[in-house]
């Protein structure tokens, strides 16, 4: 299934990591991780936040791609199923 997930990050630990270079390391271990078709880094609400839309096989994966991102930045995160226009189309023509 296709999935978005939001990661944004304590400020305070996401500056550590900065500073000890450790925060680019961690994002491209995700990104090779998890082969995101697509992953945007952005400012919400004031605190660091990325974007990621990757093919999750399974639930029980959450944990495993959640726990970097608690354990080492704090991040309050959301994981949500999403569409490609092609997976609109394909749903909205099984419609009666």
């Amino acid at each position: 299934m296709r999935v978005m997930l939001k990661a944004t990050m304590d400020t305070d630990k996401a500056n550590e990591l900065i500073r000890s270079g450790e925060l680019p390391k961690m994002m491209q271990e995700t990104m090779d991780r998890l082969k995101p078709e697509a992953a945007y880094f952005t400012a919400h609400e004031g605190s660091r936040t990325c974007y990621m839309v990757f093919d999750m096989q399974d639930s029980s994966q959450m944990p495993a791609i959640a726990e970097p991102f608690f354990t080492s930045l704090g991040a309050r995160l959301e994981f949500t199923p999403v569409m490609n226009a092609e997976d609109l189309h394909k749903g909205l023509s099984q419609l009666g």
